[in-house]
């Protein structure tokens, strides 16, 4: 039989090498889900179809609306690059941006939030639904964008082509439709066979910017946001002479 001392020494080297087993054991795998934007499913196609299906085509708010504005600034240094020798440019990138939400009278959807963003290099027209009681899907969104060369009440003048499609599922991975571009030696992909969704999603941007009076709201609140970034005018005070 072991003395006192080297059993009570035993039993202290039991946790150590149980914690040295676990160290040794594999990493927990890391599941990635890889979305096809350029090309879904025939089944996903299905999904977002049946989402913009749900989009009432003739909306019933409620009295409640809200309206926001503001500016952001976000310089190069702000966003993670991917490789470590990236470019960084010491300019800054200022948006001007205005939302607007208005809460819907009957499901399936709780409210509609629509935003516009403009900075120097283009503008971003964003509508997203959000369902009131969410099972399988939880969100839609619809997003359209053109170069900042034209000005934004030209942009919400025209019906501008919406050019990616976004469902937010519950615990599934997202589906998303977007308008992809040839990459340098190929040509863009063949999606007409996606033509029909996009006019689907263009035809509901187009009716929500005239429910929500975008063409009008949007103008005069970025009108606001230039107006109060600009400095104050100095004030010079008039010299009289003594009688």
């Amino acid at each position: 039989m072991l003395p006192r001392h080297f059993r009570f020494a035993l039993l202290a080297l039991v946790p150590v090498f149980a914690a040295g087993q676990q160290a040794t054991q594999a990493p927990p795998q890391v599941k990635v889900n890889l979305l096809n934007v350029c090309a879904p499913s025939a089944d996903e196609q299905k999904e977002i179809a049946a989402a913009l299906a749900k989009v009432p085509k003739q909306p019933v708010f409620t009295p409640d609306f809200e309206v926001a504005r503001g500016r952001s600034t976000l310089s190069d240094n702000d966003i993670v690059k991917a490789g470590a020798n990236a470019a960084l440019s010491p300019d800054a990138i200022t948006a001007a941006w205005v939302r607007m939400r208005r809460d819907f009278s009957s499901p399936p959807f709780s409210n509609v939030q629509y935003s516009f963003s403009a900075d120097s290099k283009s503008m971003i027209e964003t509508l997203v639904f959000h369902v009131r009681e969410p099972k399988d899907l939880t969100q839609l969104s619809v997003e359209d964008n053109a170069s900042a060369i034209a000005s934004p009440a030209a942009m919400l003048s025209s019906s501008t082509p919406v050019t990616r499609v976004r469902l937010e599922r519950f615990g599934k991975p997202s589906v998303v439709l977007a308008r992809c571009m040839g990459s340098e030696g190929s040509p863009p992909p063949d999606q007409s066979a996606y033509e029909p969704l996009f006019r689907e999603a263009s035809a509901v941007m187009d009716r929500y910017r005239t429910a929500l009076q975008a063409r009008r709201t949007v103008p005069d609140e970025l009108a606001k946001i230039v107006t109060s970034g600009r400095p104050a005018a100095k004030r010079t005070a008039k010299k009289t002479s003594k009688p």
